[in-house]
């Protein structure tokens, strides 16, 4: 099987803009010590899965989400900057650690404006924690609806 037939996709979880990771404003996201990503700087509430696979944590307060994908890539959307802070307020999580998810599930209705106004950044960090299995990838950065492509990648 050739590295082009193994391409997948992975969607936008929300509508917003895709940025670069350096861009979040977490030095524990932006320096990529986590692995690498994008940034989402959302415009809607609800936040779907970007991939089919398995719900391996689900963060007790909904801001926070590990899916590893069917072939092995591993995951993490983190809705806000410190949003671990707010104890589940503003979030109503949907999936739990174990649930199976297809693209465009959603995992939980996150309140950014209210994120915003409690002075919180909800800004969306995607990051696939074991980057060191990826071979290629290539983002689409700019605007981006929920359910889009924005990121295109092969494993080793």
């Amino acid at each position: 099987m050739s590295n082009i037939d193994k391409k997948q996709a992975l969607l936008s979880p929300c509508n917003g803009e895709i940025i670069k990771l350096e861009d979040v404003e977490d030095e524990v996201f932006s320096s990529g010590m986590l692995g690498m990503g994008f940034g989402i700087i959302p415009e809607t509430k609800d936040f779907y899965s970007p991939v089919n696979g398995k719900i391996t944590n689900a963060h007790q307060h909904g801001h926070a989400y590990m899916i590893e994908t069917d072939d092995g890539l591993e995951l993490l959307i983190h809705i806000g900057i410190d949003t671990v802070a707010l104890e589940g307020e503003c979030f109503s999580p949907v999936v739990k650690a174990n649930m199976r998810v297809c693209q465009g599930d959603k995992l939980t209705y996150a309140d950014v404006d209210r994120i915003r106004a409690k002075g919180f950044d909800p800004v969306v960090a995607v990051i696939i924690t074991n980057s060191e299995s990826v071979e290629h990838f290539k983002m689409n950065y700019g605007k981006a609806t929920t359910g889009q492509a924005v990121m295109e990648y092969t494993l080793k």
